[in-house]
């Protein structure tokens, strides 16, 4: 990813879904060649030249001053998560950072916080990398997730399983919203510096025309608790709450943990997730036997 084109597209892909009337801006005069504000309309609104702003947008974001980026994201009416994806890109682009070491992904976690994980009795919990990678779980996050635990050599990545396996789409019942947001929240992470993550893009851009177009749009999302609708194996349908946690002590990690309304149909087949997932793990085969279909009916 060439992050000053990044810059570059963000900056348009946001003024250019700003009207005019939306920000008392007249639009009597001469037609409108661009969807959106004009460069000049962002220039007034930020209180910036227009020769100023025209350099900005091109990439040229390396010198500006937070007071200058605050502008800028007033002006677009940028969000938090917008404004913290314009700063990543801001530093970025600056020397100190350019000569730095790519960073990676972490690819594990502390034993503390797999302790963590383990004592949440009744709770699925995963913990994903900023790539989606998600590289630890409790046994009912596994049991939950157990459509993607094919491979126990690798941690699996949602945006892999979203968007390159056909069964993704009868896992999520909402598929076009997940997919969405999970490429919301890839771009939202979208960091040069990051060796793992421009691979991944690069991978969904080449084998997905979906996830390509959806990455054209520059969206950024940060979701920090939420519903989400499966289609499970075992227990069938489950309709689940998620809360989103950053440890501290483990930056750049998000900790997910997921729960069903208790009274609900849910609340009932989580239940049945937990018991189903306790067996697979007395019989020592819960990272390595693939889940029985839901057609077959639950086993003990």
């Amino acid at each position: 990813m060439d992050h000053r084109r990044q810059i570059q597209e963000f900056l348009v892909s946001r003024r250019a879904r700003i009207s005019p009337q939306s920000v008392g801006l007249p639009v009597a005069g001469r037609k409108r060649r661009v969807p959106g504000l004009r460069r000049e309309e962002v220039a007034a609104l930020a209180g910036l030249s227009i020769d100023y702003y025209i350099r900005l947008e091109r990439g040229a974001l390396t010198n500006a001053s937070d007071s200058v980026l605050r502008a800028i994201s007033g002006a677009l009416r940028l969000d938090a998560a917008e404004q913290a994806y314009l700063l990543d890109l801001t530093r970025a682009d600056r020397p100190s950072a350019a000569s730095r070491s790519r960073r990676t992904s972490p690819e594990a976690i502390a034993p503390q916080l797999q302790t963590v994980l383990d004592a949440l009795v009744g709770v699925p919990a995963l913990v994903r990398t900023p790539t989606l990678d998600m590289i630890a779980a409790n046994p009912l996050g596994r049991a939950l997730y157990s459509v993607l635990y094919t491979d126990t050599r690798t941690a699996p990545n949602l945006a892999r399983f979203t968007f390159l396996t056909p069964r993704a789409h009868e896992f999520w019942r909402d598929w076009d919203q997940v997919a969405d947001d999970l490429t919301a929240q890839l771009r939202a992470a979208a960091n040069p510096l990051d060796r793992a993550l421009t691979d991944l893009v690069g991978e969904l851009s080449t084998r997905s025309d979906t996830f390509r177009e959806l990455w054209a749009r520059h969206d950024v999302r940060a979701h920090g608790r939420g519903t989400k609708r499966f289609q499970h194996p075992v227990v069938g349908a489950l309709e689940l709450r998620y809360d989103l946690l950053r440890p501290a002590a483990e930056p750049g990690l998000t900790m997910i943990t997921y729960s069903a309304e208790p009274g609900t149909p849910s609340h009932d087949s989580l239940a049945l997730l937990a018991s189903w997932a306790a067996g697979q793990q007395s019989d020592g085969d819960e990272r390595n036997q693939p889940a029985p279909s839901h057609q077959d009916g639950w086993r003990t």
